[in-house]
């Protein structure tokens, strides 16, 4: 089986960076999860307005069909999602034994800085301390691995590979 790697985090943690990077890694599709947000979440973002489960709902049911695509097509992807919930990494992971999680995590401070330099993206700054609140880093029963944000997205991507690697679960993963 293939893995659909979803990372996920608070905004500013990396996760198209290296989710992007990933997929050049794996030589497989990458989907950005803010591009299935509808125009009202997305306004919603911009406004610094936090997103209700409602409001999640199509965007998480969007990206679990494109998760489902890849493992009928026995294929490889990453996803970049924010999937800050338990409840909202449930419904990616249903039915989707290819779904796993990298979680980017580290110290506000990290993401205070990046969120100063971000040019040109929807969600607003603000967001970051609902993010930080709503949170649930995953748990022992979830297929997900943990990493900082302190190191290059080069590093990142060589520990998630590393970590693919070594679970029984996937196959065909690139040592590279």
């Amino acid at each position: 089986m293939k893995p659909v790697v979803i990372v996920m985090g608070v905004t500013a943690s990396g996760k198209t960076t290296v989710a992007k990077l990933l997929a050049e890694r794996l030589q497989c599709p990458f989907l950005e999860g803010d591009d299935l947000h509808s125009p009202a979440n997305r306004r919603k973002l911009s406004e610094g307005i936090p997103l209700t489960d409602e409001d999640r709902l199509p965007w998480l049911q969007s990206i679990g069909e494109w998760i489902h695509e890849r493992q009928e097509k026995d294929e490889s992807g990453t996803v970049s999602c924010s999937a800050l919930r338990h409840a909202y990494r449930d419904r990616l992971r249903a039915n989707h034994r290819n779904a796993c999680f990298v979680f980017l995590n580290g110290d506000r401070k990290i993401l205070e800085e990046r969120l100063k330099n971000r040019k040109g993206h929807f969600v607003s700054p603000s967001l970051l301390t609902s993010q930080l609140e709503t949170l649930e880093p995953p748990r022992d029963d979830e297929r997900a691995v943990s990493i900082p944000l302190d190191i290059t997205p080069e590093e990142q991507c060589d520990r998630v590979i590393a970590w693919l690697n070594d679970s029984p679960c996937f196959n065909d993963v690139p040592a590279s």
